[in-house]
């Protein structure tokens, strides 16, 4: 799993959506103090994330080990947003 920060929401008119309800994320992988790595992914967003959130992300067949993901075309899922990151007792992140 990977951190990201959510950048925008993702549409398309045609797509072979095959998990109804849910909307896809533009998400900026980042490291435990939300610094950037300037590459972007798009994920399944499974938890209501919004923009600028900091959000864990699945990738590859583990992302499809859910009930609304199970046998999909997904390759990316936001499955958490973060609250807080505490690091060897220090507090890194703080929502």
């Amino acid at each position: 799993m990977i951190f990201g920060i959510v950048r925008g929401t993702v549409v398309s008119s045609v797509k072979s959506d095959t998990t109804p309800g849910t909307k896809y994320l533009l998400v900026d992988p980042c490291n435990q103090q939300a610094k950037m790595k300037g590459e972007y992914i798009v994920a399944l967003d499974a938890v209501g994330a919004g923009p600028g959130e900091l959000v864990i992300v699945s990738q590859g067949s583990s992302c499809r080990q859910t009930a609304r993901t199970k046998d999909k075309p997904i390759d990316a899922l936001i499955v958490g947003i973060v609250d807080l990151i505490e690091e060897r007792g220090s507090l890194i992140f703080r929502k």
